[in-house]
C-alpha cells in the first residue's frame, strides 16, 4: 500500500505485554515503518521479531540513540512514560532532531482509556491549567459519549505480563550487562513479595472487611496510596516517596480535620507489599493522636471507597479523576494534569478538611472533552477486546487513513491470546 506521507516510528519500552508490538503491526499495515530498540531482556520478550538490542552503558546511550534515529530516518518516537532515565534522555535527543514524540501512559481518566500525548505527560504535559482555556476549546468539540460499556479487564493478565517480562529481564541479563532498572527494588525482591501477598490475600481481605465495617455509614475522607516506583511521586511531587506524603497528610488531618471525621487510606492494587503500610500507618496515627480515626484498607474496591467519601486527598493519583467523575471534592498535593482551579480545591490541605468544595462539573466536562480530543484513546491493556480497541484507536491517532483506505485494512490481531502464545518463548 503506497503511502506518500510515510513515517518511521521508533518504539522504546512499552507497557508489559504485546501492546507495542501489536501497534507496530497496525502502523506497518498502513504503510509506515516501525522500529524498536530493546534496552533489556524484558523488552525482547514483549517485542517478537526484528529489533536492535542496546548493550552499552547509559553514558553512551544518547549518542547511540542519536546515531540510530539519523541513520534510520526516524520521524516519530513512541515511549511509555517520559521520566525513566533512558526515555528522558531519548526524549531530549528527539527534540534536538525535531522528531514528533508520543508519550503513552495509562489513562488520565480511568477506567477504559489510555493516554497518547504529544511531547509529555503528567507533570511534563504541555496542556495549560487555565480553566477558561478548556471552556473555550471544548465549545467546538463533540460531547463525550457517556455510559459506554465497561471494557473487560483481568488482573491475572497484568500479573502474567509483568512476571513474564521480569523473568526474561533476569534470564537475559548477560545480554544487557549495563542495564539498571528504574524501579527501586529488584525483580527477585518484588516477586517474593508478590508471592507472599498472594498467600496472605484472604487474611488481608478479612482485615479490610473489618476496617470497612468501622467506616461504613460514617463521614470520611480517602487517601489512595501510590507506588514508590511511580514517577508521579518521584518527579512530579515535592515528597519523593509515599512515606513522606503519608506523614504530611496524617499530620494535617490530626491538626485540622473535624473530630467526627475519619480518614480511610487505601493501598495501591499493584503494591507488592515490600512496605508494611499498615504498620506504618498505625504508628503515625498513634504518634499524632488519631489512632481511632484512621483506617487502612489493603485490599478493597477503590470505587466503593470513593463513592461514599466526602472528599479525596491525593498526591496526583488518577483516583482523583475517578472521584471527580462522581462530583467528589478533590485536593491534589503534587503536579497533575487535572490540577485546574475549579476542578480541584486550591484552598490548601488544612482548609480542605473543614470545607471540601465540590468540582465545577461543567468545567470538568469541558476538560474531559479536550482530553478525549487531544490525548485519550478508548481501550484497555488487560483483555483481548480492550487491546484491539487500543491498537485501532492509537493507529488512527498516530497515522490516520481515509475511509477508502480503511476498508482494505484487516484486523490487526483477531485473537490477542494467539499473538501472546505464539511469541511466548524467552
Amino acid at each position: 500500500m503506497a503511502n506518500r506521507n510515510k513515517k518511521t516510528f521508533l518504539f522504546l519500552q512499552g507497557p508489559h505485554g504485546p501492546y507495542f508490538a501489536m501497534l507496530a503491526d497496525a502502523l506497518r499495515q498502513r504503510g509506515h515503518v516501525a522500529l524498536r530498540i530493546n534496552i533489556n531482556g524484558g523488552d525482547k520478550v514483549d517485542w517478537p521479531g526484528d529489533a536492535t538490542d542496546y548493550h552499552g552503558t547509559f553514558r553512551n546511550w544518547p549518542l547511540f540513540f542519536d546515531d540510530f534515529i539519523v541513520a534510520h530516518g526516524v520521524t516519530d518516537l513512541i515511549l511509555y512514560g517520559d521520566c525513566r532515565p533512558y526515555h528522558a534522555s531519548a526524549h531530549g535527543m528527539a527534540r534536538l532532531r525535531n522528531l514528533r514524540v508520543h508519550v503513552v501512559e495509562e489513562g488520565y481518566i480511568r477506567p477504559d482509556f489510555l493516554t497518547i500525548q504529544a511531547d509529555g505527560v503528567n507533570g511534563n504535559s504541555t496542556l495549560p491549567l487555565d480553566p477558561q482555556w478548556y471552556r473555550d476549546e471544548a465549545m467546538g468539540l463533540p460531547p463525550l459519549e457517556e455510559n459506554q460499556p465497561t471494557i473487560p479487564s483481568n488482573f491475572s493478565t497484568r500479573a502474567r505480563n509483568t512476571m513474564r517480562n521480569g523473568f526474561a529481564a533476569a534470564m537475559l541479563r548477560p545480554l544487557f550487562p549495563f542495564y539498571r532498572t528504574h524501579r527501586p527494588h529488584s525483580f527477585v525482591m518484588e516477586s517474593l513479595s508478590w508471592a507472599r501477598k498472594l498467600m496472605m490475600r484472604n487474611r488481608d481481605l478479612e482485615q479490610s472487611a473489618q476496617a470497612w465495617a468501622k467506616v461504613e455509614g460514617k463521614r470520611y475522607f480517602t487517601l489512595p496510596l501510590q507506588l514508590n516506583s511511580d514517577y508521579q511521586l518521584r518527579v512530579h511531587s515535592p515528597f519523593g516517596n509515599m512515606r513522606a506524603a503519608l506523614r504530611f497528610v496524617i499530620k494535617s488531618f490530626a491538626h485540622h480535620a473535624p473530630a467526627d471525621v475519619l480518614l480511610v487510606i487505601k493501598q495501591h492494587p499493584l503494591d507488592s507489599g515490600l512496605v508494611a503500610w499498615g504498620r506504618l500507618i498505625r504508628r503515625l496515627a498513634k504518634d499524632y493522636g488519631v489512632a481511632d480515626r484512621i483506617h487502612y484498607l489493603s485490599d478493597w474496591d477503590i470505587a466503593a471507597v470513593v463513592k461514599n467519601a466526602i472528599g479525596v486527598v491525593t498526591v496526583n493519583s488518577t483516583v482523583g479523576t475517578l472521584a471527580l467523575n462522581s462530583g467528589k471534592p478533590v485536593l491534589v498535593l503534587g503536579h497533575a494534569v487535572y490540577k485546574i482551579p475549579g476542578i480541584v480545591s486550591v484552598k490548601g490541605l488544612d482548609a480542605f478538611w473543614t470545607n471540601p468544595s465540590p468540582p465545577d462539573m461543567a468545567l470538568y466536562s469541558a476538560f474531559r472533552q479536550v482530553l478525549a480530543d487531544r490525548c485519550l484513546i478508548r481501550g484497555g491493556l488487560l483483555s483481548d477486546e480492550g487491546l484491539q480497541m487500543l491498537v485501532e484507536n492509537a493507529a488512527d491517532r498516530l497515522a490516520p487513513v481515509g475511509r477508502g483506505t480503511r476498508r482494505h485494512l484487516k484486523l490487526v490481531t483477531p485473537q490477542v491470546s494467539d499473538f501472546i502464545a505464539s511469541n511466548s518463548a524467552v
